[in-house]
């Protein structure tokens, strides 16, 4: 059995009654309480989201091919290039606001 780690943080949620019942149900019947029945799903989902975003398997010529993908020179695009040289939509418009008395 893996060691416990110490739980210090308190997570709340609001359910129908619905759900509560249908998660009482369900730790019940694997002999867990409905916080560790909670728990251990949500965590057991959260790794499984969070694989999809770390790591992905390739065929060796799928991996050639990114690899030679990322290898390969860059090429010029005009609308990226303007993308990042223009300012931003959040950038400051220094071009309406009043001049700086001196």
């Amino acid at each position: 059995m893996p060691a416990r780690s110490v739980r210090r943080e308190k997570l709340d949620l609001r359910l129908s009654l619905e759900d509560k019942r249908t998660l009482e149900a369900a730790a019940s019947l694997s002999n867990r309480s409905v916080s560790e029945f909670v728990r251990d799903s949500a965590l057991s989902r959260a790794h499984e989201m969070l694989a999809d975003r770390r790591m992905f398997v390739l065929s060796q010529s799928k991996w050639d091919e990114f690899q030679a993908a990322l290898d390969a020179p860059t090429r010029h695009n005009p609308r990226i290039q303007r993308l990042l040289t223009e300012p931003g939509f959040f950038d400051a418009d220094t071009s309406s606001a009043p001049a700086e008395k001196r």
